[in-house]
């Protein structure tokens, strides 16, 4: 049997906006999507609502089933009746068992958010930018038992800009893994891509990004000081403390002016300037605890006595 874009029964698995854009990247290619697997609605905003993740929001919209397993490790029987080709994944955002990997009649595939054998892990897109990679990318693989340890179906590279974020390098890589699976899953069907083992000699990893990471300090270079906010940036945000408050900063930048203590307001006149172990950082858009975000002058301007105040 050949495959087709429409004979081929495709299950997708994903949740956040990144898996949503190569879900639409599927549905515009014209590929036969009979199930989504996407995590539990999460309750959103001041109210607490229960908010469908991304990836359920294009299946409602395109009138595809969707299934949200708790842990899908005991909750799989449903894929029976899907009777799936293929599982493709991006981003789900949980352990996936034998069980599942062994169900599709042509395994399961996923694209992973880096070049690997590089960056193994649950956090690829921040990990780059926080370590200071200039290209990263998106590699298709076979999902195995072994977190991220596949063979390896193609890789598509994407520069990061010294302005990417989290935020906008996930969009790029969204865009090139929705382009390379759209390209790759007929010849991967069809067994026209054999792939190739990962060298696990060059192996490093990602791990998920823990709540004490989002607490920078000032007592670092001004450099790995600026990557970790871009790492971080917009979501989950890197904080920092003033006067007992929790402060946001989601964009900085280096700045020409002299030292002060490790942590000090050195400026607080059309922006805040705070300084770092070998230089001073501008603070362009912050969120102070309880309050909206905003740019650094504005905040600089409606803080009292802000200049000479410690960052912790």
């Amino acid at each position: 049997m050949r495959y087709t874009h429409n004979n081929a029964r495709i299950v997708y698995m994903g949740t956040p906006e990144i898996s949503a854009t190569v879900l639409k990247g599927l549905l515009d290619g014209g590929f036969n999507v009979v199930g989504v697997i996407c995590n539990p609605d999460k309750p959103a905003g001041r109210k607490g609502l229960l908010q469908p993740c991304p990836v359920k929001q294009v299946a409602l919209a395109h009138d595809i089933p969707v299934f949200q397993p708790i842990k899908i490790r005991l909750e799989h029987d449903f894929l029976a009746r899907l009777n799936a080709d293929v599982i493709v994944t991006m981003a789900y955002g949980q352990i996936v068992p034998q069980e599942v990997l062994d169900a599709p009649k042509k395994g399961c595939i996923n694209l992973h958010g880096s070049l690997l054998p590089a960056l193994r892990g649950a956090a690829p897109i921040q990990r780059s930018i926080d370590l200071g990679f200039e290209v990263t990318g998106v590699t298709l693989m076979e999902m195995v038992a072994a977190m991220d340890a596949g063979r390896m179906y193609d890789k598509k590279e994407v520069r990061i800009e010294p302005t990417d974020n989290y935020t906008s390098l996930a969009e790029k890589i969204g865009i090139a893994a929705r382009d390379l699976i759209v390209a790759d899953l007929l010849p991967y069907l069809n067994d026209e891509l054999q792939g190739i083992p990962q060298d696990e000699s060059q192996v490093t990893f990602a791990p998920k990004i823990l709540p004490n990471e989002e607490h920078i300090s000032f007592e670092t270079t001004t450099e790995a000081l600026l990557r970790k906010i871009r790492a971080l940036s917009l979501t989950p945000g890197a904080h920092c403390f003033l006067d007992g408050l929790k402060l946001k900063i989601y964009t900085a930048s280096k700045a020409d002016l002299p030292l002060g203590k490790i942590g000090e307001v050195v400026k607080a006149k059309k922006g805040v300037y705070v300084s770092t172990v070998d230089g001073v950082i501008r603070l362009e858009e912050v969120q102070l605890e309880g309050k909206k975000m905003m740019d650094g002058a504005s905040f600089a301007n409606g803080y009292r006595d802000l200049e000479g105040k410690i960052l912790s």
